[in-house]
């Protein structure tokens, strides 16, 4: 049985084994196949309950808002149960959050259930998904490590995740042919519990990070504590803001196909672009590169990742829109070296909060920026919000690069720390940078 260290070793030698080492791992097997069961799951329970909803009410409104209502309740669990992510044991956290889940989507699959308790329920899913997320990527460095097994493993969740819009979305059309939408949400009901199963039974039990004094802390101060770090501030910032951006041409792709004259097949075929460019870039950054690669890669890629965006200026045709689309998602390749930044600039006690804080953002801020692209081509073309998007998103990238190449010399910015073989820092005080005196949990 390979251990954490040696599926880290074998990472960080960059020797072409690319995923490899992390499967090997026996504990993120596990963790693996209860992230696919969650995700699948969550998919199938969108499509099934906008179903329901419809035929219920016959409000396409009251349809569409099964989706929206996720985003809210999304953004206060991710604020207020983040301090929840350090304080108790990480397995706990996560066999709890599936097992509400879980009950939720029991109560959703009765009979007679009404569409009030349905979204009612649907928010309570999404309220408890960021700690869930949170949660897990924290204990994925106790699993794996927090070198480049880790990032290797960050990665292929979020590929996961990326495969299941494309392939859930198809897979959940298709139950809905042979089950009736209430059986396929107890499908998911099941998948949550499946989950739970074995994450209670697959991983090692582990203490939480933080102490009784942690229980003091408020969610507010826990914000404050992971923005008020100077460098961690400016690589959440990386992480959140450029989806913003990203985000836009996908928010109006419909518009846009309607407007070149694109078939509904065509449509499909544009939705599906940036996210096999972005499960393509992380397959090739990290099964080609080596740690070292990755880290060097991070800035040159994000500065340059939304300029095939440019290209709506001229209003191309399907073919080129496709290229596009695919190189930008490609440019995703930068976020397993940016991973591995994150990960070693997160204090230990704050890294349960500080990966919840970090997907909250990262959802919040896309759904903000699909309401924005929607108000802006209200008054616009919508090749002039995609172009206007992809310049000042790079314009922003470019001013966080420098605010992160600012930092690198440890949290405070004194010294000088220089990428060694597997791309961590190393300089004169150790490997790890120096924390900001600043707001810390007692």
């Amino acid at each position: 049985m390979t251990t954490a260290r040696q599926a880290d070793a074998d990472a960080d030698a960059g020797t072409g084994a690319g995923y490899r080492p992390v499967f090997r791992v026996r504990e993120f097997r596990p963790v693996f196949a209860a992230h696919l069961l969650s995700v699948l799951g969550v998919v199938i329970a969108e499509i099934s309950l906008t179903v329901l909803v419809f035929r219920a009410t016959g409000s396409p409104l009251m349809s569409a808002l099964t989706f929206a209502l996720g985003f809210l309740p999304y953004a206060l669990g991710g604020t207020l149960l983040a301090p929840i992510a350090d304080r108790l044991p990480a397995r706990r956290v996560l066999v709890g959050c599936d097992l509400v889940c879980a009950a939720c989507a029991a109560a959703m699959a009765l009979p007679g259930t009404p569409v009030a308790l349905l979204l009612v329920l649907r928010c309570a899913m999404a309220f408890v998904a960021p700690l869930f997320q949170g949660a897990r990527a924290a204990s994925l460095v106790d699993v794996l490590g927090s070198g480049e097994a880790y990032v290797l493993g960050r990665s292929l969740l979020r590929m996961v995740a990326q495969s299941a819009q494309l392939i859930g979305f198809g897979l959940g059309g298709l139950l809905l042919t042979v089950l009736a939408p209430r059986g396929a949400i107890t499908l998911t009901a099941a998948g949550f519990l499946a989950s739970a199963l074995l994450l209670r039974f697959g991983t090692r039990a582990r203490p939480a990070r933080t102490g009784q004094g942690a229980a003091r802390t408020s969610p507010l101060a826990g914000l404050r504590a992971v923005l008020g770090h100077r460098r961690l501030r400016a690589l959440t910032l990386l992480c959140w803001l450029p989806p913003l951006f990203t985000v836009v041409p996908e928010a109006l792709l419909t518009p846009y196909a309607a407007g070149i004259g694109a078939s509904t097949a065509v449509l499909g075929l544009l939705m599906c672009a940036l996210p096999v460019g972005t499960i393509a870039g992380e397959l090739w950054a990290g099964s080609a590169l080596t740690a070292r690669t990755r880290s060097r890669i991070v800035a040159p890629l994000a500065a340059v990742g939304m300029l095939p965006l440019l290209v709506y200026a001229v209003r191309p045709g399907v073919l080129v829109l496709l290229a596009a689309l695919v190189l930008a998602g490609l440019a995703h390749a930068y976020t397993l070296g940016l991973d591995r930044w994150y990960v070693d600039a997160v204090p230990e006690e704050l890294r349960g909060r500080a990966m919840t804080l970090l997907s909250t953002g990262l959802m919040t801020l896309q759904g903000v920026g699909m309401a924005l692209a929607g108000v802006a081509a209200e008054f616009f073309a919508v090749h002039v919000v995609v172009t206007g998007a992809a310049v000042l998103g790079t314009g922003v990238v470019l001013l966080l690069l420098a605010e992160v190449r600012a930092t690198d010399g440890g949290a405070d910015g004194g010294g000088r720390w220089t990428a060694g073989p597997s791309g961590r820092r190393e300089g004169s005080r150790g490997g790890r940078p120096k924390r900001e005196t600043g707001p810390t949990v007692k």
